[in-house]
């Protein structure tokens, strides 16, 4: 045994798919320890969140408390047993924004630390 972990799956969810969840998959993207997605919950999301992209996931990151309640109400199956993370980030960052990365970095460590 090699005592190597696989990468840990991380899925970032916000509305649209366009500014937050996009910014964090960029964030995470290239480091080794994680595989990552982001999806919206919205229509005219970039990428719509489906179960699959739930069930893939090791952890779901959602950005506000309504896009864990459409998780639940739409993919019941897939978010149960799921670990789902609010990170309490609202809507007021541009996609890329640094204090966004810097933001998204510190809650996702934070998340990630041992109990």
């Amino acid at each position: 045994m090699s005592g190597i972990s696989p990468p840990l799956r991380l899925l970032f969810v916000c509305s649209r798919n366009r500014r937050r969840s996009l910014t964090a998959e960029l964030a995470f993207e290239g480091d080794p320890r994680f595989q990552v997605r982001s999806a919206g919950t919205e229509p005219s999301s970039r990428i719509r969140v489906s179960p699959g992209h739930v069930g893939w996931a090791d952890i779901v990151f959602v950005m506000e408390r309504k896009h864990a309640d459409f998780l639940h109400q739409h993919f019941p199956e897939a978010t149960d047993g799921r670990r789902i993370v609010n990170l309490r980030i609202p809507d007021d960052f541009e996609f890329g924004d640094p204090a966004l990365v810097e933001i998204l970095r510190e809650a996702v460590a934070l998340a990630l630390e041992p109990v």
